[in-house]
């Protein structure tokens, strides 16, 4: 029998796109299943943004590209986070990913070793800890509690810092909770940063134009103290709905911009060329169809919120961000994966259960509203129908 590396058996996945194989399978016999699982916008992705590839097709862009992206791309990156954030970022700082994850598996694998620490977020997306678990690194959850808004406590996520430290990773706006790290958290923990210069830091800023209520996005490249060891992980995926492009990009400060090249020639090239003029399309055209896409994530976040406070045994703290809420199910008796794996077998509505998000989890289930205000209430309806004639297992 073939031997494996022990890594692999530490290995994780994404338990999202199990329930969606099982929801298709469902609806595939003829279930209606409404899917609030999967973390993907329903809307199409823009038509000028769709024609750019097309046109880069048929202009010959066919060929292999360099590996950290086209230029044009990386500068339309650098002019837009100057013009959002007012960083200053050059080009070669800025390196095009085939979506976020490859940011993450790249930044993880730099720094994680067996005797080393690696902070992630708890609830969190949980690549963050399988692949720091593959590396033999031990794996440190910083608590995002919904007390504090599912937002980090800076104060909580210093004293887990130790000499051991070599990576903190954060997430605001935040999956699964949809939680926004106010400014004034932010500035602490960058204060308390500067005691520990050799902790590096991830910042997974994925949801940064999903914002409500006043809120503003902060850019950990904005802080001067910690630019030249904090890695910016973004891209197109959820902004302008283009999933299924597989486009992201990253910002590499110093000497890990050239580990980075070298691991993406060793593991993917390059990034499809007509996918990156289309990436360019989107940050140089019009904006409207972003406004409009955020705009409706508002309107469909006040009825689930709404809707969910509405269910008995349950409770639902407004998220500020991302396009997820993250309901309280304690006190209907219910663990969270057997309500998610019930609620998807008897009810035909896909949620996914807290603890796919860490240990901290539990009690939780995570709701995606990237799914139209009807389907939303009819699994709303569906949900609360339910919890009213169901006992918990």
């Amino acid at each position: 029998m073939l031997k494996t590396i022990a890594a692999f058996d530490r290995i994780g996945e994404e338990n999202a796109f199990a329930v969606l194989a099982r929801a298709t399978e469902l609806a595939a016999q003829g279930r209606d299943i409404i899917n609030l699982g999967i973390g993907q916008p329903d809307f199409r992705t823009p038509d000028h943004i769709v024609e750019a590839a097309v046109k880069a097709l048929r202009d010959g862009h066919h060929g292999y590209t360099p590996a950290v992206g086209i230029r044009p791309l990386r500068e339309a990156v650098a002019a837009d986070l100057y013009r959002r954030f007012k960083v200053s970022v050059s080009p070669d700082e800025v390196m095009i990913m085939p979506g976020g994850k490859p940011t993450m598996f790249m930044s993880i694998l730099m720094f994680g070793r067996p005797g080393v620490d690696i902070l992630y977020p708890d609830p969190g997306f949980p690549i963050y800890r399988s692949m720091i678990e593959f590396t033999g690194a031990r794996p440190v959850p910083v608590p995002i509690r919904e007390e504090n808004g599912f937002g980090f406590s800076a104060e909580e996520t210093l004293r887990l810092i130790t000499p051991q430290t070599r990576l903190l990773i954060l997430n605001s706006p935040a999956n699964p909770t949809g939680g926004v790290t106010p400014q004034s958290e932010v500035e602490k923990l960058v204060a308390g940063l500067e005691r520990w210069p050799d902790v590096a830091v991830l910042s997974d800023e994925i949801y940064d134009h999903m914002v409500y209520d006043g809120e503003t996005h902060v850019c950990l490249l904005s802080y001067p103290s910690i630019r030249d060891r904090t890695i910016l992980l973004n891209g197109w995926s959820k902004t302008y709905a283009m999933t299924g492009w597989r486009l992201g990009y990253a910002v590499w400060p110093g000497k890990l911009y050239e580990y980075a090249r070298k691991l993406a020639v060793n593991l993917h090239s390059c990034v499809n060329a007509a996918a990156q003029y289309a990436g360019l399309a989107a940050l140089t055209g019009p904006q409207d169809e972003v406004h409009r896409m955020v705009a409706e994530f508002d309107r469909r976040r006040r009825v689930v919120v709404e809707g969910l406070n509405a269910l008995p045994g349950v409770t639902c703290a407004t998220p500020k961000g991302a396009f997820y809420a993250f309901p309280n199910i304690k006190r209907t008796g219910w663990k969270a994966k057997a309500l998610a794996s019930a609620l998807l077998e008897e009810a035909g509505v896909a949620v996914i259960g807290g603890p796919d998000f860490g240990v901290l989890g539990e009690g939780y289930i995570r709701l995606s509203y990237a799914n139209s205000t009807e389907n939303i209430r009819r699994a709303l309806a569906r949900m609360g129908e339910f919890l009213t004639t169901r006992k918990a297992a």
